[in-house]
């Protein structure tokens, strides 16, 4: 199997710890957060707490197209992370990643960046509405995403779990993580309010971002929230609609 690295100028002199820990990642590290889907964990050096993902391995199709026609999710998310810090836009400081494919087929990738710790997630915005400052929050949250929108920053996963956010005594500040689904270029009106559509199901906050996104966009209010709103309601219906199908699909494989 062949394997192929890039590692962050800052972090050349540590190459050998992250050969082995991605050599050795099934039997060293501390497991972290979600495993359903990807694997995270966490590792020491000297000072610092290194976060790696490691995607799940493509199935037949993918395994073809990242090997010879698409960069692998490792490769975008450091490539994205440094193009991120380049614009000002926080994320942690991205370290390097690991691939390994065959002559013909991708096999497995690593991404490897600094851990961040972090006050809490957009994610708590949404389950819990008595969160202490919960507006002011929200509100500083719209202020960064119309900023991302300004540079041309298209997050694909902005979802509950893909921001960090650090209170800081007021002073909101903001990191994204699950880089790998970026588009950087020159956002119409539609496709920046259709940005908001995954983020939450709770009206009162879908109409606190319409009306801060307005504020500093200067588009009408009504026009941004009708649109936010039937954009959440259309991404509710199609994420529901999917996990009927998956669950009519896992039914049939086991009859």
């Amino acid at each position: 199997m062949k394997s192929n690295h890039i590692i962050h100028p800052d972090f050349k002199s540590d190459a050998s710890f992250f050969d082995d820990i991605i050599h050795n990642f099934d039997s060293k590290g501390e497991n972290f957060g979600n495993q359903d889907r990807n694997s995270l964990k966490l590792f020491e050096l000297r000072k610092n707490t290194i976060n790696v993902k490691s995607f799940r391995i493509p199935h037949l199709v993918n395994k073809i197209v990242y090997r010879f026609f698409r960069k692998s999710k490792a490769q975008r998310s450091y490539e994205y992370a440094n193009k991120l810090l380049a614009m000002n836009v926080g994320t942690p400081q991205p370290i390097g990643y690991y691939e390994f494919k065959s002559l013909f087929l991708f096999n497995k990738s690593y991404y490897i960046s600094e851990q961040l710790d972090c006050d809490l997630t957009y994610r708590e915005l949404v389950d819990d509405l008595n969160y202490p400052n919960h507006e002011a929050i929200l509100r500083a949250f719209t202020r960064f995403t119309y900023q991302l929108h300004e540079k041309g920053i298209l997050f694909l996963d902005h979802s509950v779990g893909n921001t960090l956010i650090k209170l800081n005594n007021g002073d909101y500040q903001f990191f994204l993580v699950d880089l790998n689904r970026m588009e950087f270029r020159t956002l119409d009106f539609e496709t920046r309010i259709k940005n908001f559509a995954r983020l939450t199901i709770q009206e009162s906050i879908v109409a606190v971002m319409s009306d801060e996104y307005a504020k500093c966009s200067g588009e009408d209010y009504n026009r941004i929230y009708n649109l936010m709103w039937s954009e959440t309601m259309a991404f509710q219906d199609d994420f529901y609609r999917r996990q009927r199908l998956k669950r009519r699909f896992k039914f049939w494989k086991k009859n």
